[in-house]
């Protein structure tokens, strides 16, 4: 049996964004949803969305008008790829991604498990065009 905490599906309890003062931004709100999956070949995908997400006006992916595939894309992201585990931090091997410029990146995460929750943060990161400290925390997901 592998011992790799790291495996399996976990579902988000909170996304936050904490820049140098310590104050927070939730960049998707508060309530956040999402997943992170390790699989046991070596791949990682994650989704996370802002809640009620707008619909389009008609059923089709491709569908979408400028207003609404920017709303889509801004509440968002989503990337896979492959994945190492070594304790502490995780490095994402970046395949696939909403956004285009970390594909053929590698995102590493410092890792911490805190009472049962997986807390995966990224130090020194730009997001919404300022440098902040992304704070993410995780429980194993049920089906």
């Amino acid at each position: 049996m592998d011992t790799n905490p790291i495996l399996g599906t976990w579902r988000l309890l909170s996304w936050y964004n904490e820049n140098e003062s310590g104050e927070r931004h939730y960049p998707l709100t508060e309530a956040a949803t999402g997943y992170i999956s390790y699989t046991l070949d070596g791949f990682v995908f994650v989704h996370i969305s802002a809640p009620a997400r707008q619909s389009y006006r008609v059923n089709d992916p491709f569908g979408g008008s400028l207003e609404e595939d920017s709303a889509a894309m801004k509440s968002q992201i989503t990337y896979a790829g492959t994945y190492e585990f070594f304790g502490d931090r995780v490095e994402h091997h970046v395949d696939h991604a909403s956004c285009p410029n970390w594909a053929g990146t590698t995102q590493v995460r410092q890792a911490a498990f805190i009472d049962k929750h997986l807390w995966l943060s990224a130090p020194d990161t730009f997001l919404d065009g300022k440098k902040v400290t992304a704070c993410l925390e995780w429980a194993r997901a049920e089906g």
